[in-house]
């Protein structure tokens, strides 16, 4: 094991939750009751603020083995010793092993990166993003609401396939796969299939609702 490996390496206390996937700078708004996290809340609040956060599939009932740190930005004590708090992503990580399974679960991690891109990854983000932004357009015109693309959508490429990648629903194992990707070109153009999609069918939806309203 080299040196700059060993640095990478680290002990982190982890947060199983289910269908959650946590990606870098994004944020994750939690409630903690269970005792045991409420346990372990108190000893990070004491050390770093920091903690890992896995997805759990309920069907399966297995737990991830690449996650992401959360830094605790802001809490809140409530009654009984509850806390609502706010998390932010940060490093996603690996699990190497458990070196404690209780009252909480302890890994040894080792932090992962993408990989440095060999090419502009510009025209990539800039497909993806005019993606959302016809995705928002035929969301709000398929329901009549006014829906606008948030203002803090990062330029960055790789910021931006973090935040798609978080702001996809109901999807939990595809956020997972994207997470697991250290490659931010593959990353984007996944995401580009999935809002294409997304787009296609939008339209389709759009074109009927059109015709039958100009049937009445």
């Amino acid at each position: 094991m080299t040196s700059s490996s060993r640095i990478a390496v680290r002990e982190l206390p982890v947060f199983p939750l289910p269908d959650v996937v946590l990606f870098p700078s994004r944020p994750l708004p939690l409630h903690i009751f269970e005792f045991r996290y409420r346990i372990m809340m108190n000893t990070i609040l004491e050390s770093d603020r920091r903690f890992g956060v896995l997805m759990v599939d309920p069907v399966k009932g297995t737990i991830a083995n690449v996650g992401c740190c959360a830094e605790i930005i802001h809490y809140q004590r409530l009654p009984d010793d509850r806390m609502k708090m706010l998390t932010l992503g940060q490093q996603r990580f690996r699990v190497l092993e458990y070196v404690r399974e209780k009252p909480y679960r302890v890994a040894l991690v080792e932090w992962i990166e993408d990989q440095a891109p060999t090419k502009d990854l510009r025209p990539l983000a800039s497909e993806v993003e005019q993606l959302l932004r016809d995705v928002v357009r035929l969301s709000a015109k398929l329901t009549e609401q006014n829906i606008e693309l948030p203002e803090d959508v990062p330029d960055l490429p790789t910021e931006l396939s973090y935040w798609v990648a978080s702001n996809l629903y109901g999807v939990a194992s595809e956020q997972q796969s994207l997470l697991e990707m250290r490659d931010t070109v593959a990353r984007l153009k996944r995401e580009s299939e999935i809002l294409t999609s997304t787009r296609n069918h939008l339209a389709a939806r759009t074109v009927l609702k059109d015709t039958f309203n100009q049937k009445l």
